[in-house]
Order: structure tokens, then sequence, then C-alpha cells
């Protein structure tokens, strides 16, 4: 039963912070630093670096740079943008040190399976960011922001604190990106779409062949 708990914990702050470097890559950071560093947690090893001061300063600058970005309309779709170069990897990464005592296979499978996971709750902020953007009040936005910060460190307080209860929690999770990515897509091509239109780069529909009213090509005017 112990082994299973200790199995359980390692997969939870695995995928914890994979999970939450996708929604907020610097807050995940800094919260894991100053858990650490005050004693409310005990990290695996490879992710006792997060404690260093500098480390920590540097997240919780971040963090507020973002604090900001994130909740102007069109600066935060940028700035999401740029760090699909950035949680990714830092989230495979973070995932891979979490397990990293355990050995190199499980080290690999981790950063694998926490990349991925990384990449679609990104994919998922983003596209449902950019969608808020559409709407014309940035009440939604601000909203949408300070909720994202909210689940960040509540997920990985209970993936810390209750392992159990956050593999749950994330396999709903999971289910609903796999519900929510299409319809994001969806919209965002309709964005695209009304942004061609908009710019007129939207080429027009070729006349169809059977419209007898449509005017013969140039040249064949006096043809007949």
């Amino acid at each position: 039963m112990e082994a299973l708990n200790d199995i359980s914990a390692l997969l939870a702050v695995s995928m914890g912070v994979a999970w939450a470097s996708g929604i907020n890559l610097y807050a995940t950071i800094l919260m894991l630093g100053y858990m650490g560093a005050t004693g409310n947690i005990e990290l695996p090893p490879d992710l006792m670096i997060l404690t260093d001061p500098i480390v920590m300063l540097a997240a919780g600058f971040m963090y507020c740079v973002e604090f900001f970005a994130d909740k102007m309309p069109g600066v935060d779709t940028a700035w999401d943008g740029v760090h699909t170069f950035i949680r990714i990897p830092a989230g495979a990464f973070l995932a891979a040190s979490a397990v990293g005592e355990v050995g190199p296979a499980a080290e690999l499978a981790a950063a694998i399976v926490g990349g991925g996971l990384t990449a679609a709750t990104h994919a998922t902020k983003a596209g449902s960011r950019a969608l808020i953007n559409t709407s014309p009040e940035p009440f939604s936005n601000w909203t949408a922001s300070v909720l994202e910060d909210v689940a960040v460190i509540g997920g990985v307080w209970t993936a810390l604190q209750h392992p159990w209860y956050f593999i749950a929690a994330l396999v709903v999770f999971i289910g609903l990106m796999i519900w929510l990515l299409p319809k994001l897509w969806r919209g965002l091509k309709r964005i695209f779409r009304f942004l061609g239109r908009l710019f007129g780069n939207d080429p027009e529909p070729p006349p169809h062949a059977s419209d007898k009213n449509s005017p013969p090509p140039p040249g064949l005017e006096n043809k007949h």
C-alpha cells in the first residue's frame, strides 16, 4: 500500500507540474520553490533547484509581467504564442525532474507524457483566450486570467497534498480537453476566415460553369 501511495505521489507531482506549466509556468515554479524553501513540502531532489533564491526571484519577476500581460486583450494571445516555445519544454523538464530519482527510463517517460500534457493544456488555454478576446468587454478576459491563476495554485497544492484527488481531477480535465479542443479549433477557424474577408485576403469563389448570365471571358465577345 505504501509503494502504491509513493507511485501515486510521484505521478501526481510529475503530471501536476506539467499540467500547471501549460497554464502559468512562472506561478508553478514560484509556488513550488516557495513551498519547498519554507518546508511546507518535500520536493523531489531534482526539483530542489526551484528553491534557489535566484530561480524564485526570476520566476516571481516573470509572473508579475505575465500577470499584467495576461489581462490585456490581444497582448495575452501574443504572449501565449511566444510561450508555446517556453511552456512546453519547461513542462517536460519539470515532469522529468519530479521522477528523476526513480531512473532514466521513468524520467524519459515523464518528459514525453508531461510534454504532451503541457502542450494540450497550453493549447486549451491559448485557444480559449483567443476566443474570449473577440468579446468587446475586458472583464471576461480578466476573469479568465484570475481563474487560471487560482486553478494553478489550487491544482499544484492538491497534487502535492492529495495525490489521488488530483489524479482523478486530471482524468476529468483530460476528458474535457478532448471534448473542447475541436470546438476551439472550429471557433478559431471562423475568426481566421472573418479576418481574411475583412482584409481582403479571402479569394472569391470561381464563377459557376452553368451560370448563363455570367459575362463571357475577355476577347470572346465578338467571336460569335
